[in-house]
This record gives C-alpha cells, sequence and structure tokens, in this order.
C-alpha cells in the first residue's frame, strides 16, 4: 500500500504543469558547474551556477535524465556525471578513469543512436570523445571553477552555447531513446498490474536523517537470504519501471519539501493528502513539529497545538473531511531505509484521533505556562537538554503510531518520563501531561483492572496510594518553603527520587522534619491551612506506609505531586478554568 499510494501521489502531481515534478526518466539535479561548448563541439568556457556563501554554496538544479544507482561498478549516468565521466579527469588518480569515460560516451551514443545527426549531438559527440582535459586546464586555470571541480569531483553537464537552453539535456530531451535494458526483463508489475520492464535494482531514497549521503534503498534484495525460488535481486519484489520511477520520485520530492517532511526522534516524517490543495496538508506539520529548542526559545510552538487544530478544522470544507491522508515515518539501516511507521485514514479520522491525543494531554498549566503539545516538544521533554537525537531509538515511531491509532502510549514514552522527572528531581506540566496521557489511555483502552481516570486538575476523591503520596510530599515541600522562605533547596532535591518509589524509607523523617518547618511558620492562619491539607490527604492513606511503588503509581505519584502545587499556587477561578481547556 505505500508504494501504491506513493505512485498514485506521482500520477496526480504529474498532470499539475505547476507542481515542478520530474517527469518520467528525470530528476531535478544540483550541478555545480557547467561546461560551454560552442556548436563545432569546442570547449569555451567553465560556468559556475553556485549561490551562497563558504559552505552554504549550493548548485543550481536543473532536470537530467535520471541517474544510475552506482553501488559498485561502473556505470556512468546519461549527459551528466562527475569529470571523471564526463571529460575523462582524473582527480583521484584512479586506475579505471579512462573506462568511466569510455562509459559515458557509450551511454550517449546508445540513446542518440537514432540521432547521431542532431547538431546539438553531434557537438557533444565531438566535445567527449576529444582529449579537452588540456585545453580546460588551460582555460580556466585563472577562474579557480576547474580546481574546485576536481577537488569536489562535484556533477557537471554541458550547454551547447546558443542553443537556446540552459543544459543540453533540455535540448535532447525529446530524443533520448532508452528503451533497452540489459539487466531489465519483461513481468507483471505488482503496483500497476501491468506488463513491464522490472529493473535490477530501484534509484536511491534520500534526505532520510543519518541514512548514506548517496542514498539509500526502500525496496532491496542483495543477499541470498532474502530471495525466493532463485530469482536476483528486486526480481524477489517486481515492480515496473514506471513504477519504479514513479515512487522514488514522488517520495523524493516529499522529502525534499519542507511542507511536507519533518524530523521526529529518528523517523524521518512525509505525510500527503489524497486531493489537491488540500488545506489540512498544509497545516498539519504544527500539530507534530516545531523548530528550535523549546526550553531555550519559550517563543516557539507558543500556539497550543489543540487550539490550532480546531482552528484548522473549522476552515476545511466538509467534503475535505473523507480524504484519504497518508503518514509515512522513516529511518537508516545502514544501505537501506526501515518503514517506522505508516498509516493511512480519512482526514476526519486522522482528526478525531489528534483530539482524543490532545484530550488526554491536558492539565492544568502554571499561568506561564504556554500549553505546547507538538510532539517534538513531548518527546524532547523526556531527554537531557531535550536533544532530539538522545530520544532513545523506536520512541518516536512507538509514540507515533499510538496517536494514530488511538491505543495505549508505549511504556517506554511514561518509563523515559519517570526517568527524566527522577533526574531533573521536578514534575513540570509536560511530565504531568505524558504521565496521565499514558495511564488514561492505558486503562481505558485495556482488559487491565479499570483504574480511577487521571483528572486535569486536583482529583480530591481520588485515594490511590501514590497520587495521595505525591500530593502529601507537595504540601510538606510547601510547609517547608513557608517556613523558610527564598530557601535554596527544599525536600524535593534531596527526597523525592526515593519518596515517589520507597515512601516507607523517606516519609517518617519528612514528618518530623514537617513538625519542625510549622513551629517555624509564624502566621496562624497558614498553619492552620497547611494542617488541614494534611489531614484530608492522610486520612485516604492505609495505615502502613508502601514499601515500594510500582511504576503506574510513581507516575500517579508525580500527577498528584503537579496537581496539588497547582492547586497551592493557583486560585479555585483558575483551577476551574483549567478544566474546562
Amino acid at each position: 500500500m505505500i508504494l501504491q499510494a506513493l505512485y498514485e501521489y506521482y500520477q496526480r502531481k504529474s498532470l499539475d504543469p505547476k507542481s515542478g515534478i520530474a517527469p518520467e526518466g528525470f530528476e531535478w539535479k544540483e550541478i555545480p558547474f557547467i561546461i560551454v561548448i560552442d556548436r563545432d563541439g569546442n570547449f569555451v568556457r567553465l560556468e559556475d551556477t553556485r549561490e551562497g556563501e563558504g559552505k552554504k554554496k549550493r548548485g543550481k538544479a536543473y532536470l537530467l535524465p535520471q541517474g544510475e544507482k552506482k553501488a559498485s561498478g561502473i556505470k556512468a549516468n546519461l549527459l551528466w556525471d562527475g569529470p571523471e565521466y564526463v571529460v575523462g579527469a582524473n582527480p583521484r588518480a584512479r586506475d579505471d578513469t579512462v573506462q568511466r569515460h569510455a562509459a559515458f560516451i557509450d551511454r550517449f551514443r546508445s540513446a542518440f543512436a537514432l540521432s547521431l545527426s542532431n547538431p546539438n549531438v553531434a557537438a557533444m559527440l565531438k566535445f567527449i570523445e576529444s582529449d579537452v582535459v588540456p585545453i580546460i586546464e588551460a582555460s580556466a586555470a585563472d577562474s579557480g571553477c576547474w580546481k574546485e571541480l576536481l577537488e569536489s569531483n562535484a556533477n557537471t553537464t554541458i550547454r551547447v552555447e546558443g542553443a537556446g537552453h540552459n543544459v543540453i539535456s533540455e535540448d535532447l530531451a525529446d530524443l533520448i531513446d532508452e528503451s533497452s535494458d540489459s539487466e531489465a526483463t519483461q513481468g507483471i508489475c505488482l503496483i500497476r498490474g501491468e506488463s513491464d520492464l522490472i529493473p535490477l535494482l530501484n534509484p536511491s531514497i534520500k534526505r532520510v536523517r543519518d541514512a548514506q549521503s548517496s542514498g539509500a534503498a526502500l525496496v532491496s534484495f542483495n543477499l541470498p537470504a532474502f530471495r525466493s525460488y532463485g530469482k536476483e535481486q528486486n526480481k524477489n519484489a517486481p515492480i515496473g519501471k514506471k513504477a519504479v520511477f514513479a515512487y522514488t520520485t514522488a517520495l523524493n520530492t516529499l522529502l525534499e519539501n519542507d511542507t511536507n517532511c519533518f524530523q521526529l526522534g529518528d523517523s524521518t516524517t512525509v505525510y500527503w493528502a489524497k486531493k489537491k490543495d488540500s488545506v489540512f496538508e498544509k497545516q498539519v506539520k504544527s500539530f507534530f513539529f516545531a523548530s528550535g529548542k523549546q526550553k531555550d526559545d519559550p517563543d516557539r510552538d507558543a500556539l497550543d497545538a489543540k487550539a490550532n487544530l480546531l482552528s484548522i478544522l473549522s476552515g476545511i470544507p466538509p467534503e475535505e473531511m473523507e480524504t484519504g491522508f497518508y503518514i509515512l515515518g522513516l529511518s537508516p539501516n545502514a544501505a537501506r531505509i526501515s518503514v517506522r511507521f505508516w498509516h493511512q485514514d480519512t482526514i476526519g479520522a486522522f482528526c478525531e484521533k489528534m483530539l482524543l491525543h490532545f484530550k488526554d494531554l491536558e492539565i492544568v498549566p502554571p499561568s506561564y505556562d504556554q500549553c505546547r503539545m507538538s510532539l517534538q516538544y513531548l518527546l524532547g521533554s523526556t531527554v537531557r537538554d531535550w536533544k532530539s537525537e538522545d530520544i532513545p531509538p523506536n520512541l518516536a515511531g512507538n509514540v507515533m503510531r499510538s496517536v494514530l491509532e488511538g491505543t495505549p502510549y508505549p511504556e517506554t514514552f511514561s518509563n523515559q518520563c519517570l526517568r527524566r522527572v527522577r533526574a531533573e528531581r521536578d514534575v513540570s506540566r509536560v511530565h504531568a501531561s505524558i504521565l496521565k496521557a499514558c495511564l488514561n489511555r492505558k486503562y481505558r483502552t485495556s482488559n487491565l483492572k479499570k483504574e480511577k481516570e487521571m483528572t486535569v486538575a486536583l482529583d480530591l476523591a481520588n485515594t490511590n496510594i501514590g497520587y495521595r503520596l505525591g500530593r502529601l510530599f507537595a504540601v510538606l515541600e510547601k510547609i517547608q518553603e513557608d517556613a523558610s522562605p527564598g530557601i535554596n533547596a527544599t525536600i524535593r532535591d534531596r527526597f523525592y527520587g526515593a519518596a515517589s518509589s520507597n515512601p516507607v524509607a523517606v516519609f517518617p523523617q519528612l514528618f518530623k522534619l514537617k513538625n519542625h518547618h510549622l513551629s517555624k511558620i509564624e502566621n496562624q492562619g497558614f498553619r492552620i491551612g497547611h494542617e488541614k491539607r494534611l489531614a484530608e490527604i492522610i486520612d485516604g492513606l492505609p495505615t502502613s506506609m508502601p514499601g515500594h511503588l510500582i511504576m503506574d503509581d510513581q507516575a500517579r505519584f508525580a500527577i498528584g505531586y503537579y496537581h496539588q502545587r497547582q492547586a497551592l499556587f493557583t486560585s479555585n477561578k483558575d483551577i476551574n478554568k483549567g478544566e474546562s481547556v
């Protein structure tokens, strides 16, 4: 279904002249340098197409015949390649440069065997069959372009001066004849269901983060263990030449487009709608991704993702809600690409899942919190310094799958969050949101013993031991703060980890400290208020303190602590406002 959806996406884009997607057999390729020749095949000059400064210099992209997948051996591209292939230069002192240049000439002759009399074909053939390296070196030495071309072994192509186009491929596009393919055989394409040539290798998929810079394969069979019935390489999954070009071009186009692509943990994610000009497709990125380090830059991701979704939904035509929507997560695996997740549904169903996700995350926020809820923000909060590269492998993909399918979040999500809470010795709004969402969805959608759902704000009726102890710990901390205003470190900094996992070892000592702290509070109203809160909380605790809290109760401890802290510093009016978010 993945390849079928990509094939359909290419077919739709190819019918739109404004889409800019490459036509069959071509690709957009950055060419830093262009060799200009005259109509007689003589060298004129070397042009630098790059723009930018320093290492940010990028060559201009041109529409060229699709390149070969060069895993090994000698394979020449048509009309463009490195200087070793195009002119026979030898910047890397290779032993096979002559063979590489000969392969480039043979590929050119084969593709234009029926058009050798064309003036542009004749000019280029004469040029590449001549010993032009000394001529170029003598003519282009002053500009420094030739030296840069050799040092970088960059791709180059040719332009015939006066022919009217930027590169020769634009002049000769209609004359290319590559109907023969020695490695391909006829077969039934799995995608189109029609007879077509089945290539042994599929073009590489590029711009998947941490994959090989030259690209990696999505469909690949390179070892005997992966093959069946004696079939070679990709004949084990026969995809016709037309479909291969369509799905690889579609996926590479999506990966190049920032509107349809973002990075979430180790997963490079692309998405698209089945309908042209989808309003939802243009806005969906904000639900998952926000650029920058949110902890250091509070202006990033400032808009509440749920409010953003509701705003977008109000502007989507009703008929678009039935439009198909696809999300694909990819990650590198050596020279190949792994599919982390794949989800297809209607836009309406997808929005329902997102709204449920946001509902599960709702929790009363501090007055200064902007309620950021993008998936990138949630995942970043579980690792040190919000570094996305430290997010555990598979976590981003598993969380994304849970959101898209409405299933329980992975246990690793809540466990990773609890580790971060213990390391920081603090429960932030985002940590409490994650733990609440994980608990509620786990018990709501499973056959486990039904537990009371975690509420948005403080729940005085919740008698769970972990939740009650978390509330108790928050009140004990507030007593200490009122007894010693401006204190640098509280009981949270010393005892949070032990109190949330091994209460019996910590709380007896904290009760002794509590008596000392209460005696130091001069305001009688404060003392009475604290004693009433303690009595209400302790009244719901068992007679004996538990020796250990399971992971779910440790999560409830964190939520209880967070809820109680917000109740201590928030008026009843603000709490009610938080419940209605």
